[in-house]
């Protein structure tokens, strides 16, 4: 049995382990005690269910790639065009190398994601808003064209989608993948610039 203390963080670790090992389908709160040394009603006690257990484990990976992002998309030191620049290179490269150095568990975050529709849409509308303020601030600043920072923000978005919504990422691993990525901000920068 487990001697130190059982905590949220640990028990979100182990189950990050256990669908690693075992995929979405087959992992269950019965393997995460296992793994931890404890009985299942000990994981209950801070989990009420299956779903809330998974549903952390997806908002605790969500978070740490807006936390990434986060810095980036504030850099006072960098202008707009720069800061969203950087900012979409950043949240295509958080998933691309989770898709291409963890396959395993990237596809179960796929899966979680797909259930867990409400913690991947506040991601989605985190992600807009970061977008809709940077584009904003390059309105303000003369950068970009005048226009609707939200609208333009969902633009954005959807035009990038094939760079980082998960149901893209098998193509991810094509050799064409940057240069592609390049292509597609470099055109959406031409239609922000101020004329």
């Amino acid at each position: 049995m487990r001697a130190e203390p059982l905590d949220a963080e640990t028990i979100v670790s182990a189950t990050e382990e256990v669908l690693r090992r075992y995929g979405p389908e087959k992992a269950t709160v019965l393997d995460v005690a296992r793994m931890l040394g404890v009985s299942h009603g000990s994981v209950y006690r801070h989990f009420p269910s299956k779903v809330a257990l998974r549903e952390a484990v997806i908002r605790r990976w969500l978070d740490r790639v807006r936390e990434d992002l986060a810095a980036t998309a504030e850099d006072a030191r960098l202008t707009p065009p720069d800061r969203l620049r950087r900012l979409l290179t950043a949240m295509f490269t958080a998933k691309w190398t989770k898709a291409r150095e963890d396959p395993e568990l990237f596809a179960t975050f796929r899966v979680l994601a797909r259930e867990h529709s409400t913690v991947s849409s506040a991601h989605v509308a985190h992600l807009l808003d970061q977008i809709r303020a940077i584009v904003a601030d390059g309105i303000a600043s003369g950068d970009f064209a005048p226009g609707d920072p939200a609208a333009i923000a969902r633009g954005v978005l959807h035009a990038t989608t094939r760079f980082h919504d998960p149901a893209h990422a098998t193509a991810w691993h094509s050799p064409e993948v940057d240069a592609d990525a390049e292509n597609v901000v470099s055109l959406l920068f031409q239609g922000l610039r101020a004329r």
